[in-house]
């Protein structure tokens, strides 16, 4: 049976919307996870959908608790260029379970919230081995951006007990998730004029530098996205990057 393809004009705002024009070169996963990071902004997201399958490639579905979450997202992010191709965003013409059933990877609700369960629980025993083990990345923030990251030394997890740094073009960013990659910092952060580059240190996950042409746009920056949620357990904690 063909699927017939979604379009605006007949298409009533719903929870979710059809997203095509993906880069079809991107790996599944991580596919879904940077359309988490990037819609996230606009309201809680229920699932992200794409498949393997040579009939949806370069397609996604992203669900929405709210209409008004879609509606934003579709306005505010059309054309958004996605991994160097704009997104085309439309309404879904069909509920994410029938598409789900059609493609036969559907799961029954009870068994994913059983499987989310056992995913949130795994991440916080992780979280906490990390905790005990002293791995604190908030003294990172002291070697500012410059240094290559080859150069920064690795200090166990001893933290520096200074102040806050004074307004620079580089912002710290704090407690992002382990699987957070420097495109979907990317994709974030250069909504905001000025943007630079991401970089980020491999031996230390968690954390990232952003840097700006000026003080003042990374001050708006810093000011748009402090306490984003890339996932529900992780609002970004911001500040100024010491030098």
């Amino acid at each position: 049976m063909e699927e017939a393809k979604p379009t605006s004009a007949e298409v009533p705002a719903n929870k979710t919307i059809y997203i095509n024009n993906l880069n079809e070169k991107i790996k599944l996963d991580e596919l879904k996870k940077s359309l988490n990071a990037v819609f996230s902004q606009f309201g809680k997201i229920l699932e992200v959908l794409a498949f393997k399958t040579l009939k949806h490639k370069g397609q996604a579905w992203v669900v929405f608790e709210e209409v008004s979450s879609a509606a934003n997202a579709l306005r505010q992010m059309q054309g958004f260029p996605f991994y160097d191709k704009p997104m085309r965003i439309q309404y879904a013409k069909t509920k994410s379970d029938i598409i789900a059933k059609a493609d036969g990877t559907f799961v029954p609700r009870e068994k994913r919230k059983k499987h989310e369960e056992r995913g949130r629980k795994k991440k916080e025993q992780h979280d906490a081995n990390q905790a005990a083990l002293g791995l604190n990345p908030a003294y990172a923030g002291g070697y500012g951006a410059a240094p290559p990251l080859s150069q920064i030394p690795f200090m166990g997890g001893r933290a520096v007990p200074e102040g806050p740094a004074p307004p620079n073009n580089i912002l710290f960013i704090q407690n992002l998730p382990h699987q957070t990659t420097s495109m979907m910092l990317q994709m974030l952060f250069s909504q905001c004029p000025g943007f630079k580059e991401v970089r980020m240190i491999e031996a230390k996950p968690g954390i990232a530098f952003v840097e700006y042409e000026n003080e003042m746009q990374s001050t708006v920056a810093m000011q748009n996205l402090q306490g984003f949620k890339v996932t529900d357990d992780n609002p970004m904690l911001i500040t100024f990057a010491k030098k």
